[in-house]
């Protein structure tokens, strides 16, 4: 991990994709390098509930079919970045529906309390996974595709910047162009109505995220 500051907000962190660290799975099923997180510390004392994270961001490779874990009041965002593609299987009361990610990019939204059973294309597939605990946060996952030039919303806590395909580059308000390679991420916090201006012929999965930074209990 590298730092890259500005000369003033927002404040700019640089994370290689070789230096994330892979986590088997129990179940043997796969892999997972996590990006980044907020932890939200405030909720410690929640016992009843079991992710004490605001947000989490990580790759997955996914080498066997099999039931996703489940994760009550988390919404989870998957894009599909390698492979021949998974169909998500998502059983609720109003039945069966199947999410495709067939094709690189291809994007799924589900509740992560819904159980989910995943069947491989043809064989083993990469895949990024957003996930935002929807009482203390809120997040978007857009795709930007080759140049542009794009602001950012006013109130924004943090923006991630994940390299999807090829090679891109971006220059926060103004500052150096800074290269993302594939499986790269830039982190801009403090990134509240910050100009991102994007280079190259890839594609950045580009995610917008607020915390509300205080416990949610009531006194």
């Amino acid at each position: 991990m590298s730092d890259v500051r500005a000369t003033h907000a927002p404040r700019l962190t640089l994370l290689r994709g070789a230096d994330l660290v892979a986590s088997p799975w129990k179940n043997g099923g796969g892999v997972t390098r996590e990006i980044a997180a907020e932890s939200a510390p405030w909720l410690a004392d929640e016992l009843a509930h079991d992710v004490t994270f605001a947000w989490r961001v990580s790759v997955a490779d996914v080498a066997q079919a099999g039931p996703f874990s489940r994760f009550a009041g988390v919404d989870r965002t998957l894009v599909l970045l390698e492979g021949a593609g998974m169909l998500l299987d998502e059983r609720d009361a109003m039945g069966l529906t199947t999410h495709a990610l067939t094709r690189a990019l291809d994007v799924a939204r589900f509740d992560g309390a819904t159980p989910i059973d995943a069947r491989l294309v043809d064989g083993a597939t990469r895949d990024f996974n957003l996930m935002v605990r929807r009482d203390v946060a809120s997040g978007t996952l857009d795709i930007w595709r080759e140049a542009g030039s794009h602001r950012v919303p006013a109130q924004t806590d943090t923006v991630l910047l994940y390299g999807a395909q090829g090679v891109m580059r971006a220059r926060i308000a103004g500052g150096d162009w800074i290269a993302l390679e594939t499986g790269d991420m830039l982190r801009i916090d403090c990134a509240q109505a910050a100009e991102i201006e994007t280079q190259g012929e890839g594609a950045l999965l580009a995610i917008t995220l607020n915390v509300q930074r205080h416990s949610t209990k009531a006194p």
